[in-house]
């Protein structure tokens, strides 16, 4: 029972130690993905914002702003996607495999 202990106390101080740096490299990280055959690029930070979108001119050329509106929202949502499970598998990689509640808003 107290190895257990032992071992969550060391768990903690190493989270405590590496998750600054850990939090800086993936906010500095960036994520892209395409949509509509490449019509559309979006690039988001590792907190999953939005950093670049680049439309290609035969994107604009069609006239259809619903169609490319919904171009973009695609492109977006796979790059968040991106960005989500790259911080998902940091936090895994910080406490070993190890699920704890609550730490996956840290990042």
């Amino acid at each position: 029972m107290f190895g257990d202990m032992g071992k969550m106390l060391q768990l903690v101080g190493r989270i405590k130690t590496e998750l600054p740096a850990m939090k800086e490299k993936l906010a500095s990280s960036q994520f892209t993905s395409e949509a509509g055959g490449g019509a559309v690029a979006v690039t988001v930070n590792g907190k999953g914002r939005v950093a670049e979108i680049k439309i290609s001119p035969e994107a604009m050329a069609d006239g259809d702003a619903a169609m490319l509106a919904d171009i973009i929202k695609a492109a977006v949502a796979a790059a968040q996607e991106q960005a989500s499970v790259a911080a998902a598998e940091a936090m895994k990689e910080l406490t070993g495999g190890m699920e704890i509640p609550g730490l996956e808003g840290l990042l």
